[in-house]
């Protein structure tokens, strides 16, 4: 059973709400409309508000290539309408008619060459050593970088590696034949020279026919990391006056 006191106070509470349409949707009171005021005597009533002027469009902005006449019209939105509207007139820019070249291939690498110095320098470290290899030596002066094999100074003494480059330190002091030195290896190593004979002299004209730079040359080289070995060179090439020197890969 309801109780009386409880009814009445939820009737009273839902007293001004009213019930929803079959729609079940909620029905919203009309806003009133605006009434202006009626001008006083003697004044001039104020002039209405303009509506905007629809803008013509073109002919060729009403519709697309892909449209079909016989689909209904679609209206466009305000803001694409006036974009067309701005765009009235304007030509697409023709092509450019220019060359769209591809990247640059890269520089030519002597593969066979390197092939070669590759193949040398191995056999070099780890080929066999004959009797004829042990036999051969002499008192010219040469140098061998400790944990290389004995190859390495034969194929540098029977000439297998080409001189790419030299080095003439004729006529300088100590000072100035070292900075040369110096530089004329670092430049041979980051140009990838393997094989390069250095100059000298035999010390003809020194005082007591000895040449201070020889043996100058020989104890430079001895300490740089770039080089693995070095010999006297042949005769043509300069004998006791030039070192033929072997020189670390750069990689």
């Amino acid at each position: 059973m309801i109780d009386p006191e409880d009814l009445a106070a939820f009737q009273a509470a839902v007293a001004d709400i009213k019930p929803l349409p079959p729609v079940n949707r909620v029905q919203l009171n009309q806003p009133k409309k605006f009434i202006a005021p009626r001008p006083a005597d003697g004044e001039k009533p104020p002039p209405a508000p303009r509506k905007a002027q629809a803008q013509a469009l073109p002919a060729h902005w009403s519709a697309t290539p892909e449209s079909d006449s016989t689909l209904p019209s679609v209206p466009l939105a305000p803001e694409q309408a006036e974009f067309r509207a701005a765009m009235t007139g304007v030509q697409p820019l023709p092509p450019p008619n220019l060359v769209m070249h591809g990247t640059r291939p890269p520089p030519p690498r002597p593969l066979q060459h390197l092939a070669d110095e590759q193949a040398a320098l191995h056999e070099s470290l780890h080929g066999p050593i004959g009797l004829q290899d042990r036999l051969e030596g002499g008192d010219e002066p040469h140098y061998l970088r400790h944990g290389l094999a004995q190859m390495v100074l034969r194929d540098l003494r029977r000439g297998r590696w080409v001189t790419q480059d030299e080095t003439d330190l004729h006529g300088l002091n100590r000072d100035e034949a070292r900075q040369q030195l110096a530089t004329f290896l670092a430049t041979c190593l980051h140009q990838g020279k393997r094989c390069v004979r250095v100059v000298h002299g035999k010390g003809l004209g020194s005082p007591q026919k000895t040449s201070i730079l020889r043996q100058l040359v020989r104890g430079w080289l001895a300490q740089r990391q770039e080089v693995l070995a070095y010999c006297q060179a042949k005769p043509p090439d300069g004998g006791e006056g030039a070192l033929i020197v072997l020189l670390r890969n750069q990689k």
